[in-house]
């Protein structure tokens, strides 16, 4: 690493205090609701109306030298990114509901979404993205002076904080960020954090054997 950019790394780990590792909360999804006949009919009814797409926070996409292609499959392979341990948390969970946002961004970030239709209060928004490495590294940055705790695991920078919901007494939100090799992965999400999520996704995509890559100079779908 030259001499700019561990400099860089010093002043980013710097800003936010001491390094340490935050393990994702345990969560589980909204449980089903009885349903009787007038159980049915509101389900009915509510089928019409197309389910909120979760509102997440913007991070910097856009063209980056990488060597990291982005995962091919995704969305429709959000599950093989992860591992069995993770998937089992999962279990029940929808992914990528219809109008829930999950698929393939103009900008050429993946999206994947895990959460119930209509669940606001229990859902998980994974961003896959190329990412310029100066707005990256700002972005980051700004975050350490918002509270989060940055440190430099895998070979790649990584921020995370949970918060309590504004509205919802006892369920938690947060947010855990990893940035290497010009590739954000970003992970959103409210009462819905298996643990080991963003540790299985770094596995998958800066595998111990790299896979072969081509390097690329400006994002592609």
């Amino acid at each position: 690493m030259t001499a700019p950019r561990r400099h860089a790394l010093a002043l980013l780990v710097g800003a936010v205090g001491a390094i340490a590792v935050l393990s994702g909360c345990s969560g589980a999804p909204d449980g089903a609701a009885t349903r009787g006949d007038a159980g049915a009919a509101t389900s009915a009814a509510s089928s019409a109306t197309p389910a909120p797409q979760a509102t997440i926070a913007p991070f910097p996409i856009g063209a980056s030298t990488s060597t990291t292609p982005l995962p091919a499959d995704l969305p429709q392979g959000c599950r093989d990114i992860l591992t069995g341990s993770v998937l089992a948390q999962l279990e029940g969970v929808p992914l990528n509901a219809e109008g829930m946002g999950g698929g393939i961004r103009p900008d050429s970030s993946r999206v994947c979404v895990w959460g119930e239709p209509g669940a606001v209060a229990t859902r998980l928004v994974t961003v896959i993205g190329y990412s310029p490495e100066r707005e990256a590294r700002d972005a980051l940055y700004e975050l350490g002076n918002e509270g989060y705790t940055c440190y430099e695991p895998d070979g790649g920078i990584r921020c995370e904080k949970t918060w309590e919901h504004p509205t919802l007494p006892g369920v938690t939100e947060g947010r855990t960020l990893f940035y290497r090799d010009g590739v954000i992965v970003d992970t959103q999400y409210t009462n819905l954090a298996p643990k080991g999520y963003t540790a299985a996704i770094i596995d998958y995509l800066w595998p111990a054997v790299p896979r072969t890559a081509t390097p690329t100079a400006a994002p592609t779908p």
